[in-house]
């Protein structure tokens, strides 16, 4: 692709400001485009004037829905308020844009926009880890992933919250133009050149805990040996009951059985140890419980859905890779 196309993003009431400045600044910043302008950046809304964002922060937008008829790419950031209204005419602007094959992009909660639009229906999408439950139940008809940052379905493309809609407008600038220039923007923006659509959401849960004393002891005394080499037995032997009972306990009261539980515990152990030491990845695996580093990033790779290493990257910068 050659010749510089429109990307229209679309300012709504309550619009969240960092979504839109990503989009902005990633399709729109010509000096991270080597002072070209490959795509001609327009702001519109349900009519021309100032747009009232989240924190009330008024930004101006020079066009209606207009652009949505001829815009090559359309963008929505997210809302604060993700399952808000959305006025009629902006919903049919975006049926429309979507069904003469626009390219279609959400940023965190704008893909609630999208899917009143039914631009999402039958297509596999994703917004902030928050809100997928909310979108999957208003939404029956969307494939909703609530794991990954970013999701393309044809030319239809959603991303989880703020952070992974730079990684989603990089990864639409890498197919349209190489890596060269989408690797110019991220380092003009200082963030990681690419990161996969498929990597896991860093989701912060609360840690499940039974309400059952009888469970909670067992719990913690078992949280205080993970890097041993725990099984069921040794749980139940704590527990003073049978191995099959407490099988039977724990998943009623926490939905998971034992061995997974402890196996979401050692990867929540390995993930701090990486985010907080210099620890090498095979003393992490030993105090985790994973005894390898092989075995470590083996479940790694299957709960987080990266490396030990490429994590610590994230959190820690080039320098925390060992």
């Amino acid at each position: 692709m050659s010749d510089s196309q429109t990307v229209a993003i679309v300012v709504l009431p309550d619009t969240v400001p960092f979504d839109l400045v990503i989009a902005t600044h990633v399709f729109g910043d010509k000096r991270a485009h080597y002072g070209v302008e490959r795509y001609r950046v327009v702001l519109c809304g349900e009519a021309p004037g100032l747009v009232t964002m989240s924190g009330g922060i008024p930004v101006g937008v020079a066009h209606g829905l207009e652009p949505l008829k001829y815009a090559d790419t359309v963008v929505v950031p997210g809302r604060s308020q993700a399952d808000a209204p959305v006025a009629p005419p902006v919903v049919e602007a975006l049926a429309a844009a979507g069904q003469r094959g626009a390219r279609m992009l959400s940023i965190c909660t704008g893909a609630f926009v999208l899917a009143d639009a039914e631009v999402l229906d039958r297509r596999r999408a994703t917004t902030h880890w928050a809100w997928t439950d909310l979108l999957k139940t208003q939404h029956p008809l969307i494939d909703v992933d609530p794991k990954v940052l970013y999701v393309q379905d044809g030319a239809v493309l959603t991303s989880a919250g703020m952070a992974a809609g730079i990684d989603l407008c990089l990864h639409v600038v890498r197919g349209d133009y190489g890596a060269e220039v989408a690797n110019a923007i991220a380092r003009r923006m200082v963030v990681a050149p690419h990161r996969s659509g498929g990597q896991a959401q860093f989701i912060d849960q609360p840690v499940p805990v039974s309400r059952d004393s009888f469970i909670q002891r067992t719990q913690h005394w078992a949280l205080e040996r993970l890097s041993e080499s725990l099984t069921v037995h040794e749980l139940a032997e704590h527990a003073h009951t049978s191995p099959r009972h407490f099988t039977r306990r724990f998943q009623a009261e926490l939905g998971i059985s034992p061995l997974k539980w402890l196996l979401q515990e050692r990867v929540r152990l390995a993930q701090r140890l990486l985010e907080q030491t210099d620890l090498p990845v095979q003393r992490i695996a030993e105090k985790s419980g994973f005894g390898s580093a092989i075995a470590l990033r083996r479940q790694f790779v299957k709960v987080a859905g990266t490396t030990p290493l490429a994590y610590r990257q994230v959190f820690r910068g080039s320098d925390g890779a060992k």
